[in-house]
């Protein structure tokens, strides 16, 4: 049986894991909505805007680069000055 979701519910899921780049299947436990139904909404978003979840994932992606930098970063600082 489908029960409709709350425009709103349905609002606030797509906005997290669109702009905050939230994982969907953990947004959607969340909210309580079957995470398929969660993706079903994110492939009839990308017919429209092209590549929301290929977006999300180089944001993930970017977010571990930068803390990689700066590891390494402090790592040769450390390094430097030890010399």
């Amino acid at each position: 049986m489908f029960i409709p979701t709350d425009p709103s519910i349905k609002e606030k899921i797509l906005n997290k894991i669109k702009t905050e780049g939230c994982p969907a299947a953990p947004v959607a436990r969340e909210y309580g909505v079957n995470p398929k139904t969660v993706y079903g909404w994110l492939a009839r978003e990308t017919e429209r805007e092209p590549g929301i979840l290929e977006v999300n994932r180089l944001k993930r992606e970017l977010k571990e680069a930068y803390e990689l930098v700066g590891r390494l970063t402090a790592t040769s600082s450390k390094q430097k000055r030890g010399r």
